[in-house]
């Protein structure tokens, strides 16, 4: 369900490891590295990871890290907003009947605004829904995300509420 993932590996980084790991598996990635630069984790997070921790940390950091991506919300009822087909419990995204692949973290995002389309969440509740409440950072880390997933599955899905947030398009 979660992998932990140090960025320093011998052979093959992490960032390359979590790019194979999302051609085939959508299970919550925290990556763990002495890697502190701004760069290095926006790069993580943009290539798919959930979560990144810095070391020197805790482990209680790291347990409660965790304990949150296990927390995040993997089923519920398939949604349909126009020619969007959300399935929580299965993973998958259609549009127009074409399967789009999408990160997990694009997906949880997508299954967040889902739950109740229409409705506006703001990019604090999508950062702690999604990156749990332990997250420390730039909120627009949101908007990159958000970005990549109209990227994916096309404009009009997603609405922007200017100063507020994100709501899936109505119907």
């Amino acid at each position: 369900d979660v992998v932990v993932l140090d960025v320093m590996l011998p052979g093959m980084d992490g960032f390359e490891v979590l790019r194979q790991i999302r051609t085939f598996s959508d299970a919550y990635v925290l990556m763990l590295t002495a890697r502190a630069e701004e760069f290095d984790r926006i790069v993580g997070l943009s290539i798919g990871a959930d979560d990144y921790l810095v070391k020197p940390f805790s482990p209680r950091e790291l347990v409660a890290r965790v304990k949150a991506l296990l927390r995040r919300p993997r089923s519920g009822p398939t949604v349909a907003a126009g020619a969007l087909v959300v399935d929580p419990a299965r993973r998958t995204v259609l549009v127009r009947d074409v399967a789009v692949s999408l990160t997990a973290t694009e997906f949880d995002i997508l299954a967040l605004l889902a739950h109740d389309p229409g409705v506006v969440v703001s990019r604090a509740d999508l950062l702690v829904a999604v990156w749990g409440v332990t997250f420390v950072g730039d909120d627009h880390l949101v908007d990159v995300h958000v970005a990549n997933l109209r990227r994916k599955i096309g404009e009009g899905f997603v609405e922007t509420v200017r100063g507020v947030g994100y709501k899936l398009a109505d119907a």
